[in-house]
């Protein structure tokens, strides 16, 4: 663990100088995606990107690493039936990532972690960009892409209690409990899509739980807005500030081992980089 001698963790309240001092000891940083996007009549239009802020800051917090300005838009097209609702071309959000992690990458830092706080629909733009940049650009960086599906896929199941989709229980918690007043919970529902009936049986209806052999099948906002004419797609009934703690600070463990992983060895990539130049040589 590092110790942060400076007044914040984020990029933005920081100056030149404070930053150029932090990379003599540690060259690792964190860079939260979200959305801007509806998010049933509970959620506001800014739950992604605070799902985001709040696993970063946290972290980076307990780890004395420092966040990039998060971007508070994403890839959304299959909301913009919504009002409020804002979504960048995948390509757009993929250039995005390129420039900054290429900034970033100028002025030293090595290891870079993209934290999605929109579960799965950032992840083409965000994992397509950091395979090129580390391909064909940036070989000496370490990228890893971070998502609550995947860093909390073994303890959602056992804090939930019905299907958890967009909208859901889970996400509503944990904004809930990191960023209260983010949910308005007079207005949690128990409307959702049904998936068997729209989807065929080939589309999950809960992101945590048992896939079905399936298909990716592709919706479009006007048809989303007809089949979840609330938004969500599955019931946020069970919204609590203890559900969300606990969803929460399983995410910031997971990330806090990945961040020791990487500044401890590079990972396997290291090695191989090495003897890459030693070929070269």
């Amino acid at each position: 663990m590092n110790t942060l001698n400076l007044p914040s963790v984020w990029l933005q309240d920081l100056t030149w100088e404070e930053v150029d001092g932090h990379l003599a000891s540690d060259q690792l940083i964190l860079l939260p995606f979200g959305s801007t996007e509806q998010h049933g009549p509970a959620g506001t239009l800014g739950i992604d990107t605070f799902v985001a802020t709040g696993i970063v800051e946290d972290a980076a917090t307990r780890m004395g690493a420092l966040c990039a300005p998060p971007m508070w838009f994403g890839d959304s097209p299959h909301h913009l039936a919504f009002p409020g609702t804002v979504s960048l071309k995948t390509e757009t959000l993929m250039a995005v990532v390129r420039d900054v992690c290429t900034s970033l990458a100028s002025h030293g830092f090595r290891q870079i972690i993209l934290v999605n706080g929109h579960k799965g629909s950032n992840l083409a733009a965000l994992g397509s960009a950091a395979r090129d940049l580390h391909e064909n650009h940036l070989p000496d960086v370490m990228f890893a892409v971070a998502d609550p599906l995947h860093l909390a896929r073994n303890a959602a199941p056992h804090i939930k209690e019905t299907n958890e989709h967009h909208g859901g229980e889970l996400e509503l918690s944990q904004v809930h409990f990191r960023y209260p007043g983010q949910v308005r919970m007079d207005r949690l529902t128990d409307e959702g899509a049904d998936f068997a009936r729209v989807f065929g049986g080939f589309v999950g209806a809960d992101l945590f739980g048992p896939a079905p052999d399936g298909v990716d099948v592709i919706w479009s906002s006007r048809e989303q807005r007809d089949f979840a004419p609330t938004g969500s797609l599955s019931s946020s009934l069970g919204v609590e500030s203890d559900k969300g703690r606990r969803f929460h600070e399983h995410i910031v463990d997971r990330l806090c081992e990945v961040i020791t992983w990487m500044r401890e060895n590079d990972g396997p990539l290291a090695a191989a980089n090495d003897s890459l130049k030693q070929q070269m040589s």
